[in-house]
């Protein structure tokens, strides 16, 4: 398969979602998803009609932002009001933070309906659940894509990016291995470079989570390579 920067482009989910993101950040980030047509643009849940407002015309590009984020521990009840505000205000996606801490203690009841709970108030936009695998057990990775899957969330997404570690090769490979076509997967964390990124779309990635610098950087890449396409 031959793939394009604008094509890449359109597999590339940017954002501006630390504490000190602002206004001025999320400017730059909407004129460079405009630039390059990345497929979603991501801020924290509080910047969604600032976004919306500049991003109105531009049917394309996705507007998100984030459930329970970065730590995860809120109430179920918390993150169900989050998603359900999130899609009054406009998102079209959103990423959701997995409990870590209710997954390593084994409480894959509450984690299976911790998801639920925001795939349901999402009413139907997709869902990404953030696993955060740096903190898991190969064995628990496997427990929260489960999880994932019969809670009816769209993908699952490697890392926040906030903490140690993200989508490694062999971490993509372990999770596409074991959900094949059950759910898409995200990969965020660590991914800076054109090799990496062709790689994990021969694995199954279907999504990646990419700074805006590295971002645009493996745009250039791309076209530097081949002038028109690579393959993959």
């Amino acid at each position: 398969m031959m793939l394009t920067s604008r094509d890449l482009a359109r597999l590339i989910d940017i954002s501006a979602v630390r504490a000190q993101h602002g206004e001025a950040e999320i400017r730059e980030l909407v004129q460079r998803a405009i630039e390059h047509r990345f497929i979603a643009v991501h801020v924290l849940p509080c910047w969604v009609p600032f976004l919306r407002e500049l991003l109105a015309g531009e049917s394309d590009i996705y507007v998100g932002a984030p459930v329970g984020f970065p730590g995860g521990a809120h109430a179920t009840e918390i993150k169900g009001f989050e998603a359900a505000r999130l899609v009054s205000d406009g998102v079209q996606e959103m990423d959701m933070m997995l409990n870590v801490g209710m997954l390593r203690s084994g409480r894959l009841d509450y984690v299976e309906r911790d998801i639920r709970t925001v795939v349901q108030a999402a009413g139907g936009l997709p869902v990404k659940v953030i696993l955060e695998v740096c903190y898991l057990s190969a064995d628990q990775i496997k427990r929260a894509c489960e999880c994932a899957i019969k809670a009816g969330a769209a993908f699952v997404k490697t890392s926040t990016g906030w903490a140690p570690g993200g989508a490694t090769l062999e971490i993509v490979e372990l999770i596409t291995s074991f959900v094949g076509n059950s759910i898409k997967v995200k990969a965020a964390g660590n991914v800076r470079d054109l090799d990496t990124v062709k790689k994990m779309l021969k694995m199954g990635v279907s999504r990646f989570g990419i700074n805006l610098n590295a971002s645009v950087e493996i745009l250039r890449e791309c076209d530097a390579v081949s002038g028109s396409a690579v393959e993959v």
